[in-house]
């Protein structure tokens, strides 16, 4: 393949503009951001779930704490009808006063117990309202966090993304002017060659692969013609002369 001198040195300037797109696409997959908006959703999920799982227990608990508050006023209730009717004189028969009065004090100690009961629950249920609360907080707290580092990445991006669409924009002016066929094997040796299909011959060493050349491959350049494509012997990229080739 023959191109003009001038036209292969253009293809350094594209291969410059890829390597700094290629830069700019490996700083946008690894800014910082992205692995600490990783662990902080991490974390919130696990404070999430400890917050599911508190505000249940809260729940539990108020309903358990209504159904022995209720047990406890049936009690006291029947007390206080039982109560009622041995102070109204309508039990005559001293062995039913005597039921009466015995199921009175059972009702008692039956109203007591089921008082300590709830009393347990109600600190059960504290202790579940706390948990909630500075659940909630720390909750909130990593929501914070998250949305702090989110912005901080999308600012990032937002950056990087200019500087690629401005640069990619001076890729299609600069490659635009480079011979199809020149511009479709640099399009070629780049994709098998880790991004980079053109390198400068600088002091007689290959730039893409920072080999030297030996005395052979030197005179090959030496012979062939301005308007030669020449590839490296050594990685196979295109190899562009410039005045400070060294031949």
């Amino acid at each position: 393949m023959n191109a003009a001198p001038a036209d292969q040195i253009r293809l350094l300037d594209v291969q410059a503009l890829d390597v700094r797109l290629s830069q700019l696409a490996h700083k946008r997959r690894s800014l910082p951001e992205h692995a600490e908006i990783d662990t902080l959703n991490a974390d919130l999920a696990q404070l999430r779930d400890l917050l599911v799982a508190a505000t249940t227990e809260e729940s539990d608990t108020a309903r358990e704490q209504t159904k022995a508050e209720q047990d406890v006023d049936q009690v006291r209730q029947r007390a206080a009808r039982d109560q009622q009717r041995l102070d109204s004189g309508a039990v005559s028969s001293p062995k039913d006063l005597e039921n009466l009065q015995r199921e009175i004090v059972s009702l008692a100690k039956r109203q007591g117990d089921l008082e300590d009961v709830v009393l347990e629950i109600m600190e059960r249920r504290e202790s579940a309202q706390e948990r909630v609360r500075e659940l909630t907080g720390r909750v909130e707290s990593l929501q914070a966090k998250v949305a702090d580092a989110v912005a901080r990445r999308d600012a990032a991006v937002g950056e990087i993304d200019a500087e690629a669409a401005t640069l990619t924009k001076e890729r299609e002016v600069v490659s635009s002017s480079v011979p199809a066929d020149l511009l479709a094997l640099y399009e070629k040796v780049r994709g098998r060659q880790g991004g980079v299909g053109a390198a400068r011959l600088y002091q007689r060493r290959c730039e893409g692969c920072r080999l030297e050349l030996d005395i052979t491959e030197l005179n090959d350049v030496r012979a062939a013609a301005p308007d030669a494509v020449v590839r490296c012997e050594n990685c196979g990229r295109i190899l562009v002369r410039t005045p400070e080739s060294g031949l």
